[in-house]
């Protein structure tokens, strides 16, 4: 099932995406739920609108945190000259950094170097503390696509990243939530940035240093997870430069494509 936040008018609400293809009645269409399924139980309302007659918003505006994880692909982390850490090199971003599919990227005069970083972002459906690995698919709700926008000068020469990763716009996800993929199934899964139509990023959630199981696990170990959250697990090798007027593209196998422009602060 694809869980989608989106807009009729001045209206937000949340429904079940259907696409061509899927073999269903409505395809292209999204039917509208009562409320947000990650907060209460839901029902359908029997309203559905053409998917193209909405605006999609970002499915989920987590209510405590987003989680990232730094270096969990080996060839990313070599790529920037640094080596695998011993444990999840984690980090924290904004909620208010959160961002949905069409927004703009908004680059702040602070940074000459914006990167553009593609991942899988599991969502927490629960709350939860220290989750045994093998019990980590109970507390999921599901996953979408995200892009861990990063102002790589900033990163260098704060030593930390919150700034660096925190500014406003610097979270987008979408297009919508999947939450019928399991586990082994988001194990194998190929993940793409493109970049004004040619591909960047071209890697696979096989090649995770730790898997979502081991990040989920690690994180709840630490902090409670609340309905909503996020865990950014990482990006694969080919990170680099977006520049305004330039359009990123984060598509992941099974899920979908989360796209994206890039404006100047200025702008």
């Amino acid at each position: 099932m694809r869980i989608a936040r989106y807009a009729v008018g001045d209206h937000i609400e949340y429904g079940t995406v259907e696409l061509d293809g899927d073999g269903g009645e409505h395809p292209d269409t999204v039917a509208a739920l009562t409320g947000d399924p990650l907060a209460a139980p839901v029902q359908y309302t029997g309203q559905r609108h053409l998917l193209a007659d909405v605006r999609l918003l970002a499915p989920v505006i987590p209510r405590s945190k987003v989680v990232g994880i730094g270096r969990n692909y080996a060839a990313h982390a070599a790529e920037l000259g640094n080596e695998v850490p011993e444990n999840p090199l984690v980090f924290l971003k904004p909620n208010t950094s959160v961002i949905g599919p069409q927004d703009a990227i908004v680059k702040p005069e602070t940074t000459n170097d914006l990167h553009y970083e593609g991942e899988l972002a599991v969502v927490i459906g629960r709350i939860c503390r220290d989750v045994p690995a093998d019990r980590v698919q109970d507390v999921i709700f599901g996953y979408t696509c995200a892009n861990d926008v990063t102002a790589r000068d900033l990163q260098k020469t704060d030593g930390q990243w919150g700034r660096a990763k925190g500014y406003d716009t610097f979270c987008p996800v979408g297009p919508w939530i999947v939450t019928h993929l399991s586990i082994e199934e988001v194990g194998d899964l190929e993940v793409r940035t493109r970049l004004d139509g040619k591909v960047v990023q071209d890697g696979n959630t096989s090649l995770m240093v730790r898997d979502v199981a081991s990040l989920v696990s690690y994180v709840s170990s630490f902090t409670t997870l609340l309905p909503g959250d996020l865990i950014l697990t990482g990006t694969p090798a080919g990170v680099g430069p977006m520049l305004p007027g330039q359009t990123v593209e984060i598509e992941i196998e099974q899920i979908g494509t989360l796209s994206n422009r890039v404006i100047d602060g200025q702008a």
